[in-house]
């Protein structure tokens, strides 16, 4: 068994709502990755494994972009004059 304190938290999606991946344990080979996440709402720490935690959106990263979100045409490269 391996447990890994996360420095930085990483922002995740959970079946509670959105938390903070404070740690990420790994049992084996044998199952799934356990994330260990501080709720957001409540402050609670719930462990998760990882079928069921998900990224947060991330725009910048190109991750989860629904067009019900956010238009694709409000992000044009700014031109630089050199």
């Amino acid at each position: 068994m391996t447990i890994l304190q996360l420095c930085p938290t990483i922002p995740l999606e959970t079946p509670l709502g959105p938390g903070q991946a404070i740690m990420v344990i790994d049992y084996s080979s044998e199952h799934h990755l356990v994330w260990t996440v501080i709720i957001d709402s409540t402050g609670e720490i719930w462990s998760f494994p990882n079928p069921k935690v998900r990224g947060q959106k991330n725009i910048t990263m190109g991750r989860m972009i629904n067009k019900e979100d956010i238009s694709i045409k409000e992000f044009r490269p700014i031109k630089c004059n050199m």
